[in-house]
């Protein structure tokens, strides 16, 4: 768990518990850093009025940015110094695979570090993190869907993708999304107190706060024994394309290969063609869809691509050994997790 420093007391803080500046970088998510900063704000006053009374926040950066939807911001100002905050929270989304960034981004993060301020990494602001040099001999929390590019940036750093955050004691790296918001009630907990968190909850209408190690839903295996680039490349281009199946020519055309040569590397890699392997992941989503939602049995098929959810229960019940109906109805019924499965 991260200290809190003694930090300079800001015009207008009072006593704020703790204080977060949170650094927007184009073309980030909105929905990691929305779910942040609101979490803090209704936290931070009674009633949901926004006024920074029992923790305070400042929306940083170097002139206009973009969220990734389109939405123009401009920062309240330029990053504070980092004896002003307890956390720098680092911001971004889909310019991660741009590996250069701002000097002035490496700079301030190395000079927070010295100056003991903690980092979070909200979205893919943990890139920006480790491209300051700020993450080596740490454990990087990334979402699956960046995992893959993330290890290819970044080889010598341990990630992982089965929580949605982790605090590193003065790292606290975060996948993103919603978790961002659990995260943030994280840091109201510790500074503020549980009934502060719950008033956040309450106000955004969420049944509860999930703890850190709360499992980003993913549906295939770890992929770090998949050497294959354009295997690891296919695999990834399955899981996005859960709800929306993709045909097998246009899966082999997105990573540059014929079906043929796509099969002939899936055997020679994981032992089973591209089919068996898509499939698997889909009845691994509809298993997840069964527990966490209360869609019917023919939407979920449907959804995954069956042809009807006759199709899919016998599918489904060579699989996991018992039909979807009572699967649904045992929520202590293990998952598959192997590629094999």
């Amino acid at each position: 768990m991260s200290h809190v420093k003694t930090r300079q007391p800001l015009l207008g803080a009072g006593q704020q518990k703790f204080r977060v500046a949170i650094l927007l970088l184009d073309n980030f998510t909105l929905n990691a850093f929305s779910g942040f900063v609101d979490a803090l704000r209704l936290a931070a006053d009674e009633g949901g009025r926004s006024r920074q009374i029992e923790c305070g926040w400042e929306i940083s950066g170097h002139g206009t940015v973009h969220a990734s939807c389109g939405l123009t911001v401009t920062p309240q100002g330029p990053p504070p110094h980092p004896r002003e905050v307890d956390y720098i929270a680092v911001s971004a989304g889909n310019d991660y695979t741009d590996r250069r960034q701002p000097a002035w981004l490496d700079a301030y993060l190395n000079d927070a570090v010295d100056k003991g301020v903690t980092l979070i990494g909200l979205c893919t602001g943990t890139f920006n993190i480790a491209r300051a040099g700020l993450m080596q001999g740490r454990t990087a929390c990334v979402h699956w869907n960046v995992r893959e590019e993330f290890r290819d940036q970044f080889p010598g750093i341990e990630t992982v993708s089965d929580r949605i955050f982790l605090d590193d004691g003065d790292r606290i790296t975060c996948a993103g999304s919603t978790g961002a918001s659990d995260l943030a009630l994280y840091l109201v907990s510790r500074h503020c107190g549980a009934e502060r968190a719950q008033q956040s909850l309450r106000h955004m209408i969420l049944n509860r706060q999930r703890d850190a190690s709360s499992p980003q839903p993913q549906f295939v295996a770890d992929m770090t024994r998949v050497k294959d680039a354009y295997v690891r490349h296919a695999i990834g281009l399955m899981e996005q394309t859960l709800n929306a199946p993709i045909s097998a020519d246009d899966l082999a055309q997105k990573v540059g290969l014929s079906q043929r040569q796509l099969s002939r590397r899936f055997m020679e890699c994981v032992g089973q063609p591209p089919s068996r392997v898509y499939r698997v992941m889909r009845l691994r989503y509809g298993a997840w869809r069964l527990l966490h939602t209360t869609d019917r049995i023919g939407h979920v098929a449907a959804d995954l691509g069956f042809a009807d959810s006759s199709h899919f229960s016998r599918e489904f019940s060579v699989l996991f050994k018992v039909s979807p109906k009572k699967y649904r109805s045992n929520s202590s019924q293990p998952s598959e997790r192997s590629l094999e499965g």
